[in-house]
């Protein structure tokens, strides 16, 4: 059924849809962005990095309790 899923008609096929749909312009970043989540997904799953979660600055504390 699955026999001819992967073949390279098929993901060259994929390949210009993909192309077509985005553009030229927008491939090097969707393809930064694929990668930075890949390498996160990784690093999450083997636990050797935590989230940083960055500290919200005192200014706007300060402001939203006024």
């Amino acid at each position: 059924m699955f026999e001819g899923l992967f073949q390279p008609v098929h993901l060259i096929l994929v390949l210009l849809i993909v192309l077509l749909i985005f553009g030229p312009g927008k491939l090097p970043q969707i393809g930064a962005g694929l990668g930075k989540s890949i390498r996160d997904f990784k690093k999450a799953l083997s636990g050797k990095d935590e989230i940083e979660l960055k500290p919200e600055p005192e200014d706007k504390k300060t402001e939203e309790k006024k």
